[in-house]
């Protein structure tokens, strides 16, 4: 049986940012109680399709392609600020003459790309998937997301959010959630579900990095540094969890704890972000980035792909934090060897997480 929090919803924005909205100025109510709507309605969609065997998958018109090489095959839907999916379908002439459309079909490409070139990965469910998108969904809808079959991009409100397709690691961050769902389909609560939430920042970054050919000493390690509008805000920090925003006008401070003596022991319901799946992830975030920078270079190279065996390979629905280290140190020594400046990278960086 489907537990209750399988996936109840994986979207860019945490509660701790969402839920602020109902109660500012900044927002109409009937604006906030809309974003709050879409957000349920996809936390239902999210929990049915997870579940679903792939099988069940084809039947609902989940695509693929199928051809003697592989290859992208990103499809870009107008939802035309209404709220029915995926929209009308877009023409390359009307990809060209859109700002958002061109942002998603070269974030998506560049996410394809990544996956099949350094992992390969054959799309999200490694048969082929078509990369479905929809864009100018809903009225000002502030956030984008993995509904379980495609991807969806809100225009934002233009006071306090850009549009949801200005950054490249929200698009890789989004459609990993769809990767997370086809291999270890990371329960979406307590610990399991921080970690759903890390491995989408994680590659999030991995391929911003890749697009942008930067290193670990280059990379910022933001998340969302454009989508938040304002020039000293983002989403999160991977280098420094708690950093990414503080004294926000609306959202306060960055509330991520970096390591276990932070941990939010909070309640697994709707309100306490599910045992705080958004608040922890960034414990296992930093991780990564400090695990990334020890090791040095490109870390799709190094650390990243021993956090893709991981997820592939190792780690199951109920899986915790402890999980992910002894999967990721196992995976460091086989892929580059004991002793290696990876595998020792990788322990530090959990030693430094508290893990």
């Amino acid at each position: 049986m489907c537990k209750n929090h399988r996936n109840p919803i994986q979207c860019i924005l945490p509660p701790y940012i969402t839920d602020k909205m109902k109660g500012s100025d900044s927002f109409k109510l009937e604006d906030a109680l809309d974003n709050e709507l879409r957000n349920y309605r996809f936390r239902s969609d999210r929990k049915f399709f997870s579940a679903m065997p792939a099988r069940a998958l084809e039947m609902f018109a989940i695509k693929k392609i199928t051809t003697v090489k592989p290859q992208a095959v990103i499809e870009i839907y107008d939802a035309g600020h209404g709220t029915s999916l995926p929209g009308k379908k877009m023409t390359k002439g009307n990809i060209a003459n859109d700002t958002d459309a061109k942002n998603v079909n070269s974030g998506a490409q560049y996410t394809w790309d990544f996956y099949y070139k350094i992992l390969n990965r054959n799309s999200i469910d490694d048969g082929g998937m078509v990369l479905v998108n929809s864009i100018h969904y809903g009225s000002k809808y502030n956030n984008a997301m993995w509904n379980g079959r495609q991807m969806i991009y809100g225009d934002g409100d233009g006071k306090v959010f850009d549009s949801f397709t200005v950054d490249i690691d929200i698009i890789g961050h989004e459609l990993t959630h769809g990767i997370t769902q086809y291999s270890a389909n990371l329960d979406y609560e307590n610990q399991s579900g921080a970690l759903n939430e890390s491995f989408s920042d994680v590659f999030g970054i991995l391929i911003k990095q890749y697009a942008l050919n930067q290193d670990v000493n280059q990379s910022n390690w933001l998340i969302g540094e454009n989508v938040m509008l304002g020039n000293t805000f983002a989403l999160r920090s991977m280098i420094a969890p708690g950093t990414a925003f503080k004294n926000h006008p609306i959202w306060g401070n960055d509330p991520q704890p970096a390591t276990m003596d932070g941990y939010l022991n909070l309640p697994n319901t709707k309100d306490g972000d599910f045992g705080g799946v958004h608040f922890n992830s960034g414990i296992p975030n930093f991780a990564f980035c400090t695990a990334a920078r020890e090791a040095g270079g490109f870390a799709w190279e190094k650390v990243g792909k021993v956090w893709y065996a991981a997820l592939t390979k190792s780690l199951q629905n109920n899986s915790n934090f402890v999980d992910a280290k002894n999967a990721t140190i196992f995976h460091a020594e086989n892929l580059f060897g004991a002793g290696s400046k990876v595998h020792n990278a990788v322990i530090n960086g959990w030693k430094a997480a508290k893990v």
